[in-house]
């Protein structure tokens, strides 16, 4: 699993590294040193949406892309996924020196010129530019606050 929040930066020829510790990860819990990058969406309320992109180990994102027929959403709603998420997805691995290279498409999408926190979802990691982070992790703590008290989460 994928924890942990980390700071990086994208250069001119559009790498970034992947933490160490997610790089193994990939390796040792998934088998494969593989993972597609893709399009990430965020509902920020208001009709914005923040847009960054997740990695998905190798198999996890086959398997999903694969299953969606089975997984009971309408034609459009697969057509949707298809469109955002797995049409525009890319095979990548990291290199020696731990970089991916990030396709322009995705990173204009996403927004990504330079400063990114990469951080760990449990099974999928996130990318995002430093602005889109600042501003979906203030919507999460507004989510965070409904659901904490719907729960009653003790201890936290």
């Amino acid at each position: 699993m994928f924890w942990g929040e980390h700071t990086a930066t994208i250069d001119g020829k559009g790498r970034t590294s992947i933490p160490a510790k997610y790089r193994e990860i990939f390796v040792e819990a998934f088998d494969d040193e593989r993972f597609f990058i893709t399009k990430c969406l965020v509902d920020m309320g208001n009709g914005e949406v923040g847009r960054g992109l997740t990695a998905y180990p190798y198999k996890e994102f086959i398997a999903f892309a694969g299953g969606l027929n089975k997984m009971g959403y309408s034609a459009n709603q697969i057509n949707a996924i298809q469109r955002l998420v797995v049409g525009p997805a890319v095979e990548c691995s990291a290199d020696k020196l731990g970089r991916v290279l990030i396709p322009p498409t995705l990173r204009s999408y996403a927004g990504l010129e330079r400063d990114l926190v990469v951080i760990g979802m449990q099974n999928k990691i996130e990318i995002w530019s430093q602005e889109s982070w600042d501003r979906v992790i203030r919507q999460a703590e507004k989510d965070y606050l409904s659901a904490a008290d719907a729960l009653a989460i003790p201890g936290i």
